[in-house]
């Protein structure tokens, strides 16, 4: 079994990280290979939220570079954390990760993600987990760093806000 901790920090409050991870929207953004689409939206915070998602993964898998997850989300509270369960291929296998949201106050958030990933084949486990797992986290941190700080920029310049407008939530006030 894999396991891979990281933090980051963005520029962005919680309830504005929140709103771009949890974007239900009809076009959702994709960024550097990877794409999410929403395949059920749970309930009105999004327990039980369902979604495909497509990633890079090494060619030597014979999968064309592509990787696929279908995930399921649990334990939502926003907008602080969530804990997600997947079933991924081409190297089948198990996931489990959560996602923590720490307020740093001046309108920085720090995400805190860990996941723990396992193939199920115990021969693919010993010849390829541990390389594949790398190759699918290794850029994690200045990809969601960058895909956020984008997002957050977006967010702010299409409600025509700053950060201090974006700290009451996804209309700018409580």
């Amino acid at each position: 079994m894999q396991e891979h901790h990281y933090s980051v920090i963005v520029d962005g409050t919680p309830p504005e990280v929140w709103e771009l991870f949890w974007y239900r929207g009809p076009r959702r953004p994709t960024s550097s290979g990877v794409s999410i689409e929403i395949l059920h939206p749970g309930d009105a915070v999004g327990e039980g939220l369902v979604r495909h998602c497509t990633f890079r993964v090494p060619r030597y898998l014979l999968s064309g570079g592509v990787g696929k997850s279908w995930e399921w989300l649990t334990e939502v509270t926003p907008p602080v954390s969530w804990k997600y369960d997947a079933v991924g291929k081409p190297l089948w296998s198990i996931a489990e990760g959560r996602t923590r949201l720490e307020d740093l106050g001046d309108g920085r958030t720090k995400i805190h993600f860990s996941e723990t990933y396992h193939a199920f084949n115990p021969v693919l486990r010993f010849l390829l987990e541990r390389r594949v797992h790398h190759f699918i986290s290794k850029d994690n941190d200045r990809l969601i760093t960058t895909a956020i700080n984008d997002g957050i920029r977006r967010l702010r310049a299409a409600r025509g806000s700053g950060p201090a407008a974006a700290e009451g939530g996804p209309n700018g006030g409580s």
